[in-house]
């Protein structure tokens, strides 16, 4: 079960039930992977609204790998997530959302 008080998050793929947290090493590649100047940016472009699905893939990725999958985006990319391209974004939301959460703030499930 995730713990939204670790900043974890729940995800379906592949009808496997998998825990994402975002770390420091993973919000590291994230930034990288994503061209992002800081970490600031990086929420700023999720609240905004200025996020492209390759945005939501790589974040799921991260978040993914945080939570000790091995996979990679490319195979991400391939599988089937529950909720589909909306439950993909409304998880990843929820990922960033619990990554930079002060203490309690945003730890409901279901949403910040």
């Amino acid at each position: 079960m995730a713990n939204p008080w670790a900043g974890e998050v729940a995800l379906v793929v592949d009808d496997q039930r998998r825990v994402m947290k975002l770390t420091l090493g993973a919000l590291a590649e994230l930034e990288a992977a994503l061209g992002a100047d800081s970490l600031v940016a990086l929420v700023e472009r999720f609240e905004s609204g200025r996020f492209a699905a390759r945005d939501v893939l790589l974040l799921l990725a991260a978040g993914l790998r945080g939570g000790g999958w091995a996979g990679a985006a490319s195979d991400l990319a391939q599988a089937d997530i529950a909720g589909g391209p909306v439950g993909a974004a409304r998880a990843a939301a929820e990922l960033l959302a619990r990554a930079f959460a002060l203490p309690g703030e945003g730890h409901g499930e279901g949403g910040a």
